[in-house]
């Protein structure tokens, strides 16, 4: 049997919300006062209710999982679950309310963008203080300290204050700090989301080498599904404090991302969601719906209609639309270009068919962008919004590739021909 790295045992965390005490000890008498005669407390805030004070969160309820050395684990959930509290936890930030927490090993943990970086010192010297926090002399640091500053692509500023990097050269060093020093545990907590695309691969390149070569053990948070999927094998589901589903990946990806009303929902009310930022809005789309169908699952192959309803503030300018087709890991699959849709001032109707039959079965979840485009490429965006979801299930026609789909991607291209 595999030596435990960490067990945490029956773990709550409550956490009292609001004020903790009055500004003055002036204030906290009065109210004590207030609360032996029945009176209202002079010190809250004007709609504030008494019991406010000191209500409570439970942040983690009874929490419990154990990881076996050498094992990259992904801690998933939405935002709120608890992911950053357990975090906490392991890396003794805080304490547990309730339950335990044993670890065997040393730990180095990114939490945040800096996390144990002292802002006066330089570079190399914050370097040398993470490793003395772990416990390592100066000659096991000086050993380390070329592939750390290599590694982490700051040499030319590795004798500058910390505080004068930028959040990106920061967490740089740090995630070099963190997988180049001599621990058997790390802990990262969606940090990498600061760094650039080459150097988040980077990352994830090392921590799959420290883990497969050195036998350490991971603990990653993240809520990019690709980067997860792509480094371990296990994963846990956090939600609202409590343990989801504790299994493989590609199981776990599927229980975050399970929309519990997807059967049901064949009608997607657009018109109040988020928009993107540089959306202008003249064009909006109000609504996507499935017709003819009480639910949003279909066999590989089938095509299924769908309706848009959109608003325009005007019939003068050039409509285009594309859909940009999303896995359950949140991927973009690929893009659909729908051409131009003719429309008038106000509520507008177009209604086409999907193919299923490019897609393999899973869940998916569609982006739909009103936009136009001149001559030059340059973009007008009009409206984007997560407009739909559906299911795509195993059929006839594709049940004797199921082995094939599992393993190879999500689209089905035709491009190749017989000449």
């Amino acid at each position: 049997m595999n030596e435990l790295a960490i067990k945490v045992d029956h773990v709550s965390k409550e956490y009292r919300l609001g004020a903790i005490g009055g500004a003055t000890l002036k204030a906290e008498i009065q109210s004590k006062i207030a609360k032996l005669r029945k009176q209202e407390d002079p010190n809250l805030k004007i709609g504030q209710k008494a019991h406010d004070k000191n209500e409570r969160f439970l942040a983690l309820d009874d929490l419990s999982f154990e990881v076996k050395k050498g094992e990259t684990i992904g801690i998933i959930g939405h935002n709120g679950a608890g992911k950053s509290t357990i975090l906490k936890l392991i890396c003794r930030v805080t304490a547990p309310t309730k339950g335990n927490i044993f670890m065997n090993g040393r730990i180095t943990s990114m939490l945040e963008v800096g996390t144990g970086f002292h802002p006066e010192l330089t570079g190399r010297e914050n370097v040398y203080l993470n490793g003395a926090i772990l416990g390592m002399n100066k000659a096991e640091i000086s050993r380390k300290f070329d592939e750390i500053v290599e590694f982490s692509e700051v040499g030319q500023f590795i004798d500058t204050p910390v505080k004068r990097y930028s959040s990106g050269m920061k967490v740089k060093l740090a995630f070099a700090v963190a997988s180049h020093l001599d621990s058997e545990i790390m802990i990262m907590d969606e940090v990498l989301a600061v760094g650039d695309v080459n150097f988040q691969n980077k990352c994830i390149d090392r921590m799959k080498k420290v883990a497969a070569e050195e036998g350490r053990t991971i603990l990653y948070v993240s809520h990019n599904m690709a980067t997860v999927k792509s480094l371990c094998e296990r994963c846990i589901v956090l939600s609202h404090g409590t343990k989801a589903f504790d299994g493989p990946t590609d199981e776990a990806i599927a229980v975050y991302m399970k929309n519990e009303d997807l059967d049901n929902t064949t009608f997607f009310d657009t018109s109040n969601a988020k928009r993107h930022p540089k959306c202008n809005c003249r064009h909006l789309l109000q609504s996507l719906e499935i017709p003819g169908s009480s639910v949003s699952q279909f066999e590989y192959g089938e095509k299924f209609p769908f309706r848009m309803t959109w608003k325009s503030e005007n019939a003068d300018e050039r409509l285009l639309f594309k859909m940009i087709v999303n896995g359950i890991d949140t991927t973009p699959v690929g893009v659909v270009f729908g051409g131009e849709l003719p429309h008038k001032k106000g509520i507008n109707q177009a209604e086409y068919l999907f193919d299923t039959s490019f897609l393999v079965p899973g869940r998916y979840t569609v982006d739909v962008i009103l936009y136009d485009e001149d001559k030059s490429g340059n973009v007008m965006f009009y409206d984007r919004t997560a407009a739909l979801r559906f299911e795509i299930r195993h059929g006839e026609q594709s049940v004797k590739l199921k082995h094939w789909f599992k393993d190879w991607g999500n689209a089905v291209l035709p491009c190749v021909e017989k000449k």
